[in-house]
């Protein structure tokens, strides 16, 4: 099974919101939300219109993301393509 090389990069981070920060500047709605584990940034999932998490992904590098849904606590690896 493929594990996640990049776990040594997350940081202590806090949401810098509560919603998806794009579509709070927008007006758009989100189905699921994605906390990035590099710097914080709040963005919204791939089932979401604007896919938010994953631009952010491939404007700043930052491959490591978490649920940021009530009782979920999965993450994801961009570059590794698995979860942790």
């Amino acid at each position: 099974m493929k594990k996640c090389s990049h776990l040594d990069q997350i940081q202590d981070v806090a949401p810098h919101s509560q919603g998806c920060e794009e579509c709070l500047k927008t007006g758009d709605s989100w189905v699921h939300l994605r906390l990035c584990l590099i710097c914080g940034h709040v963005g919204c999932c791939d089932s979401s219109p604007n896919r938010h998490a994953t631009k952010h992904f491939h404007q700043t590098h930052h491959p490591l993301i978490r649920s940021f849904e009530p009782g979920e606590d999965w993450g994801w690896c961009y570059l590794d393509q698995v979860t942790f």
